[in-house]
């Protein structure tokens, strides 16, 4: 039976590690608290005292954590991962992480003798759940063959963008094109109401017209409604994808300014409710001069 440790079981890490479980491997799980593991331990996961301990014998470990200094902490800090690997297991990072982190990452785990994948994903925490996620893969094209049958469970799509680095690259894209998004269509929304629209229909046409995307589907019912429950990604989350993307960006162009833009946006949201739904945005643009 192919063993997996999986770290990080929040809002999407949660879900992922169920899917090893129902997809018959013997499971570890550590996460910051004990708490959210109880339910995957009556399915029959172990629990673990430490990521290392989790690490013990695993063929692969995955991780789900929210920035660098977590992801960093979790594979080589005190009872890091990294330090109780077996020679030749797999390394696959899942977390949203900056450019440079998987590329230092990559290097020191290699360097240990691992097979590190970068492996962030897309998708909401149901089709985490139910393994309908979409894999955003940079490896080595025999690293991700040796990793296929780990990455099956969770996803219905795996795209393979390259070298390592590559899959978080484009999550970074991906997450900045978003705080875009759903920064101007707050801003749409606030001009809509105080010009006197009928509200509803600006919402329909919005989620249906030539602007729609995906954000703009999910958010501009509830940015009108103004109801944001059900949270699936916070303020202080897109904020942290947006300055990796951004700090990525200003690498590679002479200037960002849109992308810029929506940082500050986000700024200002992470500063009014960092651990509440990104839709409030809403909240803070309408705001009166």
């Amino acid at each position: 039976m192919a063993t997996v440790a999986f770290i990080g079981l929040g809002r999407m890490g949660h879900g992922m590690a169920g899917r090893y479980l129902d997809n018959g491997f013997a499971v570890a799980v550590w996460n910051r608290s004990k708490a959210k593991a109880e339910d995957l331990i009556a399915r029959g996961a172990r629990w673990a005292a430490s990521p290392a301990d989790a690490a013990e014998g695993a063929d692969a470990v995955v991780t789900m954590v929210a920035d660098d200094a977590a992801s960093s902490a979790v594979w080589l800090g005190k009872d890091g991962a990294a330090s109780a690997m077996k020679p030749g297991a797999l390394a696959i990072e899942c977390s949203t992480v900056s450019y440079q982190h998987a590329l230092d990452l990559a290097r020191e785990l290699r360097g240990r003798g691992l097979v590190y994948i970068d492996c962030p994903v897309t998708g909401l925490p149901e089709a985490a759940a139910s393994g309908k996620l979409t894999l955003l893969a940079g490896a080595e094209p025999a690293d991700l063959e040796k990793a296929r049958p780990f990455l099956a469970p969770l996803c219905t799509t795996i795209r393979h963008f390259g070298a390592v680095g590559g899959g978080t690259v484009y999550k970074l894209i991906n997450n900045l094109m978003g705080a875009v998004q759903i920064a101007s269509l707050a801003e749409g929304i606030a001009i809509a109401e105080r010009a006197g629209l009928d509200m509803n229909l600006v919402a329909e046409a919005m989620a249906t017209g030539a602007v729609a995307s995906p954000q703009v589907i999910r958010h501009s019912k509830r940015m009108v409604a103004r109801d944001f429950s059900g949270a699936s990604f916070t303020a202080a989350l897109r904020h942290k994808d947006a300055a990796y993307a951004v700090a990525l960006a200003e690498t590679l162009l002479s200037g960002v300014p849109v992308s810029r833009a929506a940082l500050a946006a986000y700024d200002r949201a992470k500063a009014h409710a960092p651990d509440d739904d990104e839709g409030r945005m809403i909240e803070i643009v309408s705001r009166p001069k």
